[in-house]
């Protein structure tokens, strides 16, 4: 296993750019990591790496190693992923991805849950509302509300998820409930915005009695972190456009208002990414149903007020 586990290392250590961050993707330290390189060169003869003091880059011989190391890799989970189906007993690890507000809801607080029915599943969990580069990482499963864009992933569709508008009361005594999207340009109100580098989300788009429109909008405050900006509408700083479950408890009590009610935002659909050769992987199967079924319960619960 030694020899497999340095092929490992390598090959996290050329899709990462770097011996520290594939050590903690690997949870190895980043002298280990070093050393299982160093062992792999010995015993290959060959140097794999150009050096820098922030980078490494492949050599010619490191390219040409991993392409062989990753057909390897994949062979082997696909064996493991085999047994574990045939034997009932799947075990191992499974790194996941979630946007913050839904991750920590929905996702992070059933990992405990899943891991005690499967307690020889590892789950890792990784929250951002950045875009997350699935392959590049390694991620096995993410979630997320959008649209499935890249064609190399699998898609299992979970629900689709209503979106409104609203504001604090505060924010509309102050400046007005508008009654038309076009009041919504133009600075003429405060839009809260989810953003960062390489967001797409520049405007909105409305149903409107001619169809789905998109409306540039704008404001002060935007942020990467989807709870920040609910936080700034809840302080009567804007307007945002949410998924409603997100938001409902705040729409219950009063804190929050839904605007613009006969125009309201597209749905958004909640689903789970995986790569192709994923779908055969009995843990990842598992926790595609289990998470699945609790998200759909969670937000039917929330929605209905319980």
């Amino acid at each position: 296993m030694a020899y497999l586990d340095n092929i490992a290392v390598f090959v996290r250590v050329v899709e990462l750019g770097n011996l520290s961050a594939a050590g903690r993707d690997m949870r190895i330290s980043p002298a280990v990591a070093s050393n299982r390189i160093k062992e792999l060169e010995k015993h290959l003869g060959v140097r794999l790496f150009n050096r820098t003091t922030r980078q490494l880059t492949p050599t010619e011989h490191g390219q040409v190693f991993y392409g062989g190391a990753k057909r390897v890799l994949d062979a082997v989970g696909e064996a493991e992923a085999a047994v574990a189906a045939l034997s009932g007993q799947p075990r191992g690890t499974i790194k996941v991805t979630a946007p913050l507000g839904l991750g920590r809801r929905l996702i992070a607080s059933g990992i405990p849950e899943f891991r005690d029915r499967y307690p020889d599943i590892e789950v890792r969990l990784r929250l951002s509302d950045h875009e997350v580069d699935i392959m590049r990482e390694g991620i096995d499963v993410a979630f997320k509300l959008g649209l499935l864009e890249d064609s190399s992933l699998r898609m299992r569709g979970i629900m689709e998820c209503e979106r409104v508008l609203a504001a604090a009361p505060a924010y509309l005594a102050r400046r007005g409930e508008p009654k038309r999207p076009e009041e919504l340009v133009g600075q003429r109100h405060d839009c809260l915005m989810l953003r960062f580098p390489g967001a797409r989300e520049h405007s909105w788009t409305l149903r409107t009695p001619d169809g789905p429109k998109k409306f540039e909008v704008g404001g002060p405050f935007d942020s990467d972190d989807g709870d920040v900006v609910t936080g700034w509408a809840l302080a009567g700083r804007g307007i945002v456009n949410k998924p409603r479950f997100d938001i409902e408890p705040f729409l219950r009590d009063g804190r929050l208002k839904v605007i613009l009610s006969d125009y309201p935002p597209l749905p958004v659909k909640l689903a789970a990414l995986y790569p192709h050769k994923k779908f055969q992987d009995p843990k990842v199967r598992l926790l595609l149903d289990f998470m699945a079924e609790r998200c759909q319960r969670m937000i039917g619960e929330t929605l209905a007020g319980r």
